[in-house]
């Protein structure tokens, strides 16, 4: 009964930090126009900037529920729409509803993953975020700075953690698609550029599908001996983290509460680790 009061007063915790974050809504200016964007940090003092990149269903209400959840827990976030250059945010309320067979609804995310995946995009978009961030008060420039993404914003993790290498300290990628290609532009190839401690969540589809992705990314990042650690989730699937992921095929729910769970310890370990 003492370890239970105490995980319940833990959770209490928790949600009472949660409901004192303060959240606004912010413009922030780049080179290719204005992104829209969420900024949530706690009601008082100074913390280590944060970077969300959603996922392709953008910036939204279960990614502002992830925004406020990590500011409770004591950083200044920024949550952005990566579409900006095509649609203010949200492209899509609610992810649940959306079915992945029908090409119609498949080809409304083709041109918002097109603004975003575009070369220079992210190389214009994170320095001018970073730079953001290091103007607010609620933002401790003397910590480095966290990003993290999911699905689609696995690469932009990483493009970020190139762009701006002397700030971004740490970066996490969940359930990211596309981290290993055979481009000469794929993301692993920027590990040099990175200094970034990094964390990779694998979804254990994704590592049935590509199965020479995790070794490629451990050993493109041992080669320039920057710490990475490169989990698979093997009881999950693509897009586990996200509370508003559609279902699969054979009915079941992509969401893995204790996954996402596990997910979310190991990010806050990373930046408890690396934002110094």
């Amino acid at each position: 009964m003492t370890i239970g009061a105490g995980i319940a007063a833990a959770g209490g915790a928790d949600l009472l930090a949660q409901s004192q974050v303060v959240e606004t809504n912010v413009d922030i200016k780049t080179p290719d126009g204005t992104c829209d964007a969420a900024f949530f940090h706690p009601p008082t003092g100074s913390h280590p900037g944060v970077i969300i990149w959603p996922d392709a269903f953008g910036l939204r209400p279960s990614l502002r529920e992830m925004g406020r959840r990590l500011a409770g827990s004591g950083y200044s976030v920024l949550v952005v729409n990566p579409f900006y250059r095509v649609a203010k945010a949200p492209v899509v309320e609610d992810a649940s509803n959306f079915n992945f067979s029908d090409p119609p609804q498949r080809a409304k995310l083709t041109p918002l993953m097109g603004s975003i995946g575009a070369a220079g995009a992210v190389e214009g978009d994170a320095p001018a975020f970073v730079a953001w961030l290091d103007s607010q008060r609620q933002v401790d420039r003397s910590k480095k700075i966290g990003t993290q993404g999911y699905c689609m914003g696995g690469p932009l993790v990483m493009r970020t953690a190139a762009a701006v290498p002397n700030r971004i300290g740490a970066g996490g990628s969940f359930h990211g698609g596309g981290l290993v290609t055979a481009n000469p532009n794929s993301p692993h190839l920027l590990a040099p550029k990175i200094k970034a401690h990094m964390y990779f969540g694998v979804a254990a589809n994704d590592d049935a599908q590509q199965p020479d992705a995790k070794t490629k990314l451990k050993e493109a990042f041992e080669a320039v001996k920057v710490p990475a650690e490169i989990e698979v989730y093997s009881q999950s699937q693509h897009g586990w983290c996200i509370s508003d992921m559609p279902k699969q095929a054979n009915g079941q729910p992509i969401y893995n509460k204790a996954d996402a769970d596990r997910a979310w310890a190991k990010l806050l370990a990373l930046y408890k680790e690396a934002l110094v």
